[in-house]
């Protein structure tokens, strides 16, 4: 297994994962809204995008958004998304994702990478917990829905 940064070459197949990662999120499939997004990301370098790749298949993704904390002066990485192939659980790929990410992380000199997953989402919960991450205590998030 090979992890590597996507590029305009991966866009469409990134698509499909993105596509079935927001449908394991209760969204309705919408492959060519998938594919504009993704499309848009990688075109603008709104994010990076790493691909796990089984031979020539791609059968995971992780996407990143840079963020900034103004407490300890540094950008951090936001790990939005990561997914991989259901038939392709573990084999590694998660795990793989998420070195390529905090490699990511400490080659642009981020304080952390942080993440949020559904609380039903126990399977991920578990690969986060370990390959290190730690779940926030002191903290709740809260969202401002802006298009009701």
């Amino acid at each position: 297994m090979e992890v590597i940064q996507a590029t305009e070459l991966h866009t469409n197949e990134v698509a499909v994962l993105f596509d079935a990662y927001r449908s394991y999120y209760d969204q309705a499939p919408d492959f060519k809204g998938a594919l504009a997004f993704i499309t848009e990301r990688i075109e603008n370098k709104d994010s990076n995008i790493f691909v796990a790749l089984l031979g020539e298949e791609i059968i995971g993704f992780t996407q990143l958004y840079p963020i900034f904390t103004s407490v300890g002066m540094k950008r951090g990485w936001l790990l939005n998304d990561l997914y991989v192939l259901e038939e392709h659980r573990g084999i590694g790929a998660g795990k793989a994702l998420i070195a390529a990410a905090a490699a990511h992380g400490r080659k642009t000199n981020a304080a952390w990478l942080m993440l949020q997953t559904y609380v039903a989402n126990t399977g991920a919960q578990a690969l986060y917990e370990r390959e290190g991450f730690i779940k926030d205590t002191n903290s709740y998030y809260y969202y401002l829905p802006l298009n009701k």
